[in-house]
């Protein structure tokens, strides 16, 4: 229950960034591409958010099923038309998806809302998880490379930096979530 809490205020603080970046950021000059990686980001935090809450979130397990493969489908079209940026969120919302679909349904002691913390079984295909937990801890690690070493921070004033953080939270709470929920 510690860990659950402990990750469900890493989350919500990973929302303010995300919400900070969508309304300072001049997007006219940054792309488009970059104001739908945002949103994105936000909206995988948000869900990611509702998954470690034990309290649950609320949108039910369906809802966020519809939300997350429209996600999956936008980015990863996007990367199939060259825009090589998108293929980490199209990856992070099917993963997500995964967890969501892949997790036990045949008890409703969690009800109709997403609460991973409340899971006592395995998800379906651990194999997925697995591999999934594998890209995520090394892109983790990467970001948080890139942060140490400042070249996120070079690119000041378009939010690199809090990308970056945001992006190396997010990937070692994926990494957790689906190692913790495969093994």
């Amino acid at each position: 229950m510690v860990v659950d809490w402990a990750l469900t205020a890493v989350f919500a603080a990973l929302v303010l960034p995300c919400v900070l970046r969508l309304v300072r950021l001049d997007y006219a000059r940054l792309g488009h591409g970059v104001r739908h990686g945002d949103l994105a980001e936000l909206l995988l935090v948000v869900a990611m958010l509702a998954m470690v809450s034990p309290v649950g979130g609320p949108i039910p397990a369906a809802g966020w099923q519809a939300v997350l493969a429209l996600t999956t489908g936008w980015f990863a079209v996007a990367w199939w038309r060259g825009r090589s940026c998108c293929a980490h969120h199209a990856l992070s919302a099917a993963a997500m998806f995964y967890m969501v679909t892949a997790m036990p349904h045949a008890g409703m002691d969690h009800g109709p809302w997403l609460t991973m913390s409340t899971m006592d079984s395995r998800l379906a295909l651990p194999l997925i998880a697995v591999v999934a937990a594998g890209y995520f801890v090394v892109d983790a690690a990467w970001s948080g490379v890139l942060v140490v070493r400042g070249a996120a921070i070079a690119g000041s004033g378009s939010g690199q930096a809090s990308r970056a953080v945001c992006r190396a939270a997010m990937g070692a709470g994926m990494g957790y979530l689906l190692l913790a929920s495969a093994l």
